[in-house]
């Protein structure tokens, strides 16, 4: 028995950990337009966009606990706005690097998973996507938040579980398009909504407050992260 254990927990690791063959080209482009459909259209975004907050708030979240900091809780809302709420020293570099992971989370969320696709972890970014879905789950706050997180933690699953290797390189790599393009456009609906006087305590004003730094040069943090993210990690998707 121990035997057995010990070969199925290798093919385990093998499967999980070991790589697996790119996916033809066309397949990659095809996941870069169907990304593309669902963030373009605004109609579609309202609805996709709940993904990008998602790792908004996660990165709020994840950095918020490796620096230090108390996390009391996330919640989503069905407008795509999120909260996530933490407890600690209301100043200093882990409030800053806290406030800086939101805008900044998908785009590099998007390039690691670039990284591992290119590497050919196919399976292993669906089980960290997984793995990281189910830890955020815990620190949900709010019902509609519980279920747009259960949904798409299920997703993962289902693919990762049910669907032949075909399947999850198409889902993978439509997954990391998604985050990088997706996670190009929160900043430039945030400069807009700035320039018409609103969100006046948004992540760039907050920052702004905490090192008495121009909102405008977070803005253009978060823009270079994103569009820097989205050629590095875009260049990868293509072997270009």
């Amino acid at each position: 028995m121990e035997a057995i254990a010990a070969t199925s927990l290798a093919t385990l690791w093998d499967e999980v950990f070991g790589s697996q063959p790119d996916p033809d080209i066309w397949v990659v482009v095809a996941t870069l337009v169907a990304a593309l459909a669902v963030i373009v259209p605004h109609g579609l975004w309202r609805l996709s966009r709940n993904a990008i907050t998602i790792a908004h708030e996660g990165g709020h979240g994840l950095i918020a606990l490796l620096t230090g900091r108390s996390l009391s809780g996330i919640r989503l809302h069905s407008d795509t706005s999120g909260l996530t709420v933490s407890r600690g020293k209301p100043t200093g570099l882990g409030m800053i690097l806290t406030a800086a992971a939101g805008y900044t989370a998908p785009p590099l969320l998007g390039l690691g998973g670039a990284a591992l696709l290119a590497a050919g972890h196919i399976t292993a970014l669906l089980w960290l996507a997984t793995l990281l879905l189910v830890a955020m789950l815990v620190m949900i706050r709010n019902a509609y938040g519980a279920l747009t997180v259960l949904l798409t933690g299920g997703t993962f699953v289902v693919v990762s579980w049910l669907t032949g290797p075909q399947v999850q390189a198409a889902f993978a790599y439509a997954v990391v398009w998604f985050l990088l393009l997706g996670g190009v456009r929160p900043a430039f609906e945030l400069q807009a909504k700035r320039s018409r006087g609103g969100a006046g305590d948004s992540d760039a004003d907050q920052l702004s407050r905490l090192t008495h730094v121009p909102a405008g040069m977070w803005l253009f943090l978060f823009h270079a992260v994103s569009l820097c993210s989205l050629i590095g990690g875009g260049g990868w998707l293509l072997q270009v």
